[in-house]
């Protein structure tokens, strides 16, 4: 049966945030995967993140999470944050299908560009989206800062 690519509803947040689950195991990092159901209920209905989700038999396979956000260079960006397939439908097509539904979403906005993150080491995710011309940059540096709940930064654990 070939998956039906949607946009997610509300009530494809348990869906999501179990295949982020999944990708922070495939990706060493499960300790660090610290959001919850219902924050990312709250945050998918404040419109923070929209996503697409692959569904088949009545399943979500696979989800593409996004967020608009502005390069000052280029203008509008789509910033794809996690996309992931579960293991037992890779290899089928289903994540070409849910990124070029991504790009398409990007296209509909009229963005000038799309950007993600991946991991060096993740050589399936690599050969991936050099099949879309993609640029894989390894001159910039990610900087970030955790806060806690009272907005302090935490330093590095």
């Amino acid at each position: 049966m070939k998956p039906v690519i949607r946009k997610a509803s509300i009530e494809d947040i348990p869906s999501i945030h179990e295949l982020v689950g999944e990708l922070a195991r495939y990706e060493q990092g499960e300790s660090e995967f610290i959001a919850t159901i219902d924050e990312y209920g709250e945050d998918f209905r404040n419109g923070v993140f929209h996503a697409l989700v692959a569904e088949s038999g009545g399943e979500v396979i696979g989800m593409a999470l996004y967020y608009m956000t502005y390069s000052t260079w280029k203008g509008k960006m789509l910033y794809l944050e996690d996309f992931v397939v579960r293991e037992s439908h890779r290899r089928m097509g289903v994540g070409a299908r849910l990124f070029e539904a991504f790009l398409d979403e990007a296209r509909g906005l009229e963005c000038r560009m799309v950007k993600w993150q991946v991991l060096d080491w993740n050589k399936p995710a690599l050969d991936f989206y050099e099949k879309y011309s993609a640029i894989i940059e390894r001159e910039w540096w990610n900087g970030k800062i955790f806060l806690d709940p009272e907005g302090r930064a935490i330093g590095p654990s």
